[in-house]
């Protein structure tokens, strides 16, 4: 399955944002979807995760509050709404699909990364 993220954008400081990231090929059908962020010259971070049942989720502390990650019925769109934005969340944004199991955190157990979507907020 490939992934394709779209939803980036430059926006001031207190905007909102949605990504969304759509699967072809495939669905998420099964597995846990996460998304990630990069900010220049930081290493790739964990944003949010939902599981593959819908029912678990997980934040980062950074954007907890803000963000709200959601996936559809179809298992072919999952998003995340952006709320209150900051300059700090300014980062090229990622999703990607656990490989295996239906939920888990740790970003090297995630796969099929789509190409991103730069995100920039100003003050």
């Amino acid at each position: 399955v490939q992934l394709v993220e779209s939803g980036g954008g430059t926006v001031r400081a207190g905007d909102s944002l949605r990504h969304s990231c759509s699967a072809s090929g495939g669905t998420f059908s099964g597995a846990a979807v996460g998304w990630f962020r990069q900010a220049p010259g930081k290493e790739r971070e964990i944003v949010s995760v939902v599981s593959a049942n819908h029912i678990q989720t997980y934040y980062a502390d950074s954007v907890k509050g803000r963000f709200t990650i959601s996936r559809d019925s179809a298992e072919v769109t999952v998003y995340l709404q952006m709320n209150i934005l900051k300059p700090e969340d300014t980062a090229v944004y990622y999703c990607a699909i656990h490989r295996w199991a239906g939920y888990g955190l740790n970003p090297k157990d995630f796969g099929s990364w789509g190409q991103g979507t730069q995100v920039t907020v100003s003050s």
